[in-house]
């Protein structure tokens, strides 16, 4: 008998071999009917696999991350075959699951292939699903898999099969399809109900642009239609969102290849947004006790070898920028923390002094993929909100807190009312990933767990997610469309201060390191800036809007008029401009709505006379008839930063 530990910490007794399915019966049929997969001791397994050891089991459903990754998961492989049915002779590279749906890297050959083929491939998967064909697992070994692959002639899986060893294969098979696959999946094909392919594009085989490319296909799945037609619904409204076509209709940033690929260029309107978030945020910093420093945008190439980033990032990063002088080399900068290192360390400290609370509007660099870019949301040059707590280790717990207050604030201001706060940890089993000592590790993850749980944060853990110098609190950001993101991030780091040797006078005389938080409410500006364009639809709270008001004036005799009116307005800081073209009011109001100018303020003959101004609100229509006083007093609850 075995003993498995449910999570409301119930304990079951089951004879060896049971399996996750087994105890979802057992409890209820209803349950079983709707378990996808299941956790064992933290690793995702079929829910039919065979357990043989004491262990800890939660069961996966559709209403379960892990759940619909398996499920799209399952979803690849069932496209696959379906694949393969409709174009014999294709072959497959990789297939997992993504954030919403998955994909395939397919080679068909000779064979041509567009989203015209869409259809005929969404409904053959719908007619195998209907066949409810269980998924099974079977261990092979390296020789006979090697066997089966040479003779589907699919050189992708035997390169695959090169890193992998005799009892760590494993095939899985459904319907009249096989391919090489660790797992897991559903139980059978039934659970999906609905199909939708979503794009096709390019993909070099294993991200290597000197390999053939294949033909990445996209597709998402749902148990019911129901749910389909909502996520469907969903993507038109992301469409109407999308940060890259309003940004380019509000004027607010735009790109150019001559300066290069990824990295934004602002224009007017959006440098008064981003301005005013970033005063909004130092005001607040200010208040928390932060001072703000400025750091060069490279760093000799020694600074992030000392950091760490060279070997984690070197990679990613621009390549070294070598000088006149023989061996010496610099790097645009890509990280900030490192800078502020030295910057803590330019005179003596004493505990007296702690905490150091230093923050900058940094700007770094990171050679990202060209297939990777996606507007302001993947750049190659992005400004980070970055601060850095120089601490006592007495003082972690009381520092992190504040940060959670702080981040807390900016999402209150920002109407960002749903958020979860992801606890990332380091992978026990992969810690060659990370740098420094077990201790040090263990300490900062208890600061963050308790400091979460004091909070009362909706968390989540997720192992492997750490940063390679420390562990961090993540939050996961929801939009006004149900989508998550993830914005702020709070890091505790115990291992940069050993690595620069960063020290202060303790009250025994004697010297200690500081710890190190990491901190960034935003993250990078120019991705929060991003999300917050599709999260208000390029409608922003109008304390952030570039442009609060638009004057029109009825004729060109009433210009004067117009711009008098802005210079008091002005006065009040409500920022605007007068749109003195020579058109039809009518015109003038459509344009300034397209534009989501919050007000339109209409200037003629009897608001002249009367010096007054007609009043008309985005998406609203007429206020009526207010002097520049009561109408500075009408929004100036909107002007104030909630």
């Amino acid at each position: 008998m075995i003993k498995i530990t449910l999570p409301d910490s119930s304990v079951k007794e089951y004879e060896v071999g049971v399996t996750a399915a087994n105890v979802a019966l057992d409890i209820s049929e209803g349950l079983a009917r709707n378990v996808l997969a299941a956790k064992i001791d933290g690793e995702i397994w079929d829910s039919n696999r065979p357990i043989n050891q004491d262990c800890n089991l939660q069961l996966l459903t559709w209403n379960d991350d892990e759940g619909k990754a398996t499920m799209w998961h399952s979803s690849a492989h069932l496209m696959a075959e379906a694949l393969e049915a409709l174009y014999p002779g294709t072959k497959f590279g990789i297939g997992p699951a993504i954030e919403k749906g998955f994909y395939y890297d397919v080679d068909f050959g000779e064979k041509t292939f567009s989203s015209d083929d869409f259809k005929k491939i969404e409904d053959k998967m719908l007619e195998l699903a209907r066949e409810k064909n269980d998924y099974t697992r079977k261990e092979v070994s390296k020789s006979d898999a090697i066997k089966y692959f040479e003779g589907k002639g699919d050189e992708y899986k035997l390169e695959l099969l090169e890193g992998l060893e005799d009892g760590t294969i494993t095939f899985y098979s459904q319907g009249g399809f096989t391919d090489l696959c660790r797992g897991p999946h559903i139980p059978n094909t039934g659970s999906i109900k609905a199909v939708k392919l979503l794009k096709v594009a390019g993909a070099y085989w294993k991200g290597d642009e000197n390999n053939k490319q294949l033909t990445r296909l996209y597709g998402i799945t749902f148990p019911k239609q129901k749910e389909l037609a909502e996520y469907l619904e969903m993507l038109e409204l992301a469409k109407e969102r999308d940060h890259r076509k309003l940004g380019k209709e509000l004027e607010l940033f735009t790109f150019s290849d001559k300066v290069g690929m990824g990295l934004p260029l602002w224009l007017p309107k959006g440098t008064l947004l981003r301005g005013r978030l970033e005063n909004f945020l130092r005001k607040a910093q200010r208040e928390s006790g932060y001072e703000e420093v400025v750091t060069p945008h490279i760093g000799h190439k020694d600074l992030y070898v000392t950091s760490g980033h060279y070997e984690k990032y070197g990679e990613d990063s621009f390549q070294p920028i070598q000088t006149p002088n023989e061996g010496e080399e610099f790097m645009l900068k890509p990280m900030n923390c490192p800078h502020h290192c030295e910057i803590y360390k330019f005179k003596p400290r004493s505990y007296k002094d702690l905490p150091v609370r230093m923050s900058e509007f940094g700007t770094v660099y990171r050679y990202e993929q060209s297939g990777e870019l996606h507007g302001l949301i993947r750049v190659r040059s992005f400004t980070v909100d970055d601060a850095h707590i120089f601490c006592r280790p007495d003082q972690v717990k009381e520092e992190f807190l504040k940060v959670i207050d702080l981040i807390a604030y900016v999402f209150k201001a920002l109407n960002f009312k749903e958020y979860t706060a992801q606890i990332s940890l380091r992978d026990p089993d992969n810690k060659e990933k990370y740098i420094g000592g077990d201790d040090n590790w263990e300490k900062a993850e208890a600061a963050i767990v308790e400091a979460a749980a004091e909070k009362g944060l909706n968390t989540v853990v997720e192992t492997g997610e750490a940063a390679f110098y420390g562990p961090k609190l993540d939050f996961m950001v929801k939009d006004a469309i149900g989508r998550s993101w993830q914005l702020g991030t709070i890091q505790v780091d115990y291992n940069l201060p050993e690595r620069f040797e960063l020290e202060y006078k303790g009250s025994d005389n004697e010297m200690h390191r500081p710890v190190m938080i990491h901190r960034a409410p935003f993250g990078s500006m120019e991705r929060f800036i991003a999300v917050l364009i599709e999260h208000c639809g390029g409608r922003f709270p109008l304390w952030l809007t570039p442009d609060q008001i638009a004057i029109l004036p009825i004729s060109d005799k009433y210009n004067d008029y117009a711009n008098k009116c802005l210079k008091l307005l002005n006065n009040y800081d409500i920022c605007g401009f007068v749109d003195e073209r020579s058109e039809k009011t009518g015109r003038k109001i459509r344009d300034a709505e397209q534009k989501k100018i919050p007000f339109m303020i209409i200037v003629g003959e009897k608001e002249e006379g009367e010096n007054t101004i007609s009043v008309r609100k985005h998406g609203e229509g007429d206020l009526g008839i207010y002097t520049i006083d009561s109408f500075a007093e009408l929004i100036s609850k909107e002007l104030e930063i909630n």
